[in-house]
């Protein structure tokens, strides 16, 4: 295939290079279901979970694919803090697959759960699938599924983005003045808003260090995972033989991994650098010893449960929640990684 039809040259990202064009943290509109939610505020905080505070509760939980690192860590941490509340809880992997992920609420229909949290990879295909289950509170974790779910919990993606593109530039900043002769741009667009937001802040973060991007240096990869990161962007790279300061833009810390691979399955490593999103245990050693690896967005995955738990209990029980549940990202390099991950100072 190619080289033109695997990526392309992005040229109508303007927009996204100038303030932010949409409230920090909203990626679409949600339109709650009643009671009427509370306020948003930026993010919420963690919190453990009340011994027995579900009691009697019957709750299910959607996992986007615990076959993914990050994902598994959500699902611990869920599993964890719905055994401390006591809830009964029904656990179900769509394996990355809508399909799945519709077999899934028809099963928490016909067993009576009464709340679930739906992590589900399609955001296309977020209203059948919540059509299909049963009709009760539901709380979307980083992808948004429907406007009718209760709330959205995660990833603000936009601020992350932010983040993730600024720790990029001050390295880049640092190292070549802003110089640079390729970004490529690794994109999940299945996700649909969340891309947009989460990538859209990237390029803004970026932008907000190093000037405006150049658009001709910019190319747009469709890319999920970490397999797929490393097929295209080996594609990308050997099309663009000359490029000695190649960026990486990216989703998660899978794509950025898969690009590193691929760089350095040619034996250019050394021209790459990239910051990722996540700061789950695959990028640590990366953060600790990759010079180019500018740094990592944390998202804590291990403690998404001390949202999502809490707050479904609060809508079960008709308690007033807001629509937006954000995490408070963090940036993570090299000189606080200890702070937040001590087992780090084992790579």
């Amino acid at each position: 295939m190619e080289f033109n039809k695997k990526i392309k040259r992005n040229t109508t990202i303007a927009l996204a290079l100038t303030a932010l064009v949409m409230p920090i943290g909203i990626t679409s509109s949600v339109a709650a279901a009643k009671p009427k939610p509370l306020i948003n505020t930026e993010y919420v905080e963690f919190e453990k979970v009340v011994k027995n505070s579900g009691k009697g509760l019957h709750l299910g939980y959607i996992s986007l694919g615990d076959a993914v690192p990050f994902v598994k860590l959500v699902s611990d941490s869920i599993k964890k803090q719905a055994k401390i509340a006591g809830v009964k809880l029904e656990f179900c992997d769509s394996k990355i697959d809508d399909a799945k992920a519709l077999e899934c609420v028809q099963a928490f229909k016909v067993k009576g759960v009464q709340g679930y949290l739906n992590f589900n990879l399609g955001a296309a295909a977020g209203p059948a699938i919540y059509a299909a289950g049963p009709q009760v509170p539901v709380i979307a974790i980083d992808i948004n599924q429907t406007p009718k779910q209760t709330s959205f919990m995660g990833a603000n993606n936009n601020r992350a983005g932010v983040i993730t593109g600024a720790g990029l530039g001050r390295l880049i900043k640092k190292k070549f003045d802003c110089k640079y002769d390729a970004i490529l741009s690794l994109e999940s667009p299945g996700v649909g808003a969340v891309n947009e937001a989460r990538i859209g802040g990237v390029k803004q973060g970026f932008a907000s260090v190093c000037g405006a991007i150049d658009l001709k240096k910019l190319y747009t990869i469709d890319s999920s995972f970490i397999e797929q990161a490393q097929a295209s962007t080996k594609d990308a790279l050997t099309a663009l033989p000359n490029a000695k300061t190649v960026l990486i833009f990216a989703m998660n810390d899978d794509s950025v991994l898969g690009a590193f691979k691929a760089a350095e399955q040619l034996g250019r490593d050394k021209d790459m650098y990239g910051a990722g999103q996540g700061a789950d245990p695959t990028s640590w050693c990366q953060i600790m010893n990759n010079p180019n690896w500018a740094g990592d967005t944390a998202y804590f995955p291990e403690h998404y449960g001390e949202i999502g738990i809490p707050y479904l209990i609060k809508a079960v029980k008709k308690i007033q929640i807001p629509t937006l549940l954000a995490i408070n990202h963090v940036w993570i390099d090299k000189t606080n990684i200890g702070e937040y991950y001590p087992k780090s100072a084992d790579c």
